[in-house]
């Protein structure tokens, strides 16, 4: 099969499975031949070697699965990072947060953080780039995220400045901090999700409890118990209002909501 009807062929099958079904034929076909995009257009007459290969890619798509899974590779920020099943897929969103976390590291020359819920180390990772000085302690409590963390990390050697470790929450780290950051799963337990996230993506990074922010709240506690200065968390488009009531009932008057770029509340930044 030439490279234009296995695009055509391929786009009608994935019309259903995603919004751009001709583009996301095109990135799975140009994975499968390990080639640019641009070389489908080029040479759209050639012959498509291994062709049953590429149509498992495209079956594998047309059910769901997060195109991110299939090719084993996540582009996020500035670097391409290694995810499989049982890693949480890192958004366009979280960057935000890692440009307001970065400010405060600039600001305030922080060399000690964490983060709690390191996924595939996606915000550890790029703070450990763009500051040289800064020492992070990256905890979850899965193992497979633990896995994938500390490979990306040593892909981009930062390895000896990303202690990637086991544990809920901060119960495990002993070092003095000055911010904590977190990407938490802040998704309320019976909230029906896409078929994409719902039924490919790791729960334990999804939901956060019976409403969906009990672990948010909890991250706060144990911040605030540990004297730590700054926390910077996301959380869900619709928890602005009970997160601004649990800061009044624990004495947390300090802080500020941030917005995506699709204006929806986002996250928060706390300072103790």
């Amino acid at each position: 099969m030439k490279i234009k009807d296995s695009l055509s062929w391929a786009t009608t099958q994935l019309e259903k499975a995603c919004e751009r079904p001709r583009f996301e034929a095109e990135l799975l076909l140009a994975y499968h031949l390990k080639k640019e995009r641009t070389y489908l257009h080029a040479f759209d007459d050639s012959e498509v070697e291994r062709v049953e290969e590429f149509e498992e890619l495209v079956q594998r798509r047309a059910n769901h699965e997060p195109y991110e899974y299939i090719v084993g590779s996540a582009s996020f920020y500035d670097i391409e990072l290694d995810v499989e099943h049982g890693v949480l897929i890192p958004r366009p969103e979280t960057e935000i947060l890692i440009d307001l976390v970065a400010e405060i590291i600039e600001k305030e020359k922080l060399t000690n953080i964490a983060e709690v819920g390191v996924g595939s180390g996606a915000i550890s990772i790029v703070l450990a780039r763009k500051f040289p000085n800064l020492s992070i302690t990256a905890t979850d409590i899965c193992d497979t995220p633990l896995k994938v963390a500390k490979a990306n990390a040593q892909k981009y050697k930062v390895d000896t400045r990303v202690n990637i470790i086991k544990s809920n929450i901060l119960d495990e780290v002993q070092d003095e901090l000055e911010l904590v950051v977190s990407n938490p799963p802040y998704i309320a337990n019976d909230f029906k999700l896409e078929k994409n996230v719902g039924e490919f993506e790791p729960k334990e990074a999804l939901f956060g409890g019976v409403v969906g922010d009990e672990l948010l709240k909890q991250i706060v506690l144990d911040v605030k118990a540990k004297n730590i200065k700054y926390l910077a968390c996301e959380m869900g488009y619709d928890q602005k209002e009970s997160m601004e009531q649990f800061f009044s009932e624990i004495g947390v008057s300090s802080y500020t909501f941030y917005k995506d770029l699709a204006n929806f509340d986002r996250g928060f930044v706390i300072t103790f």
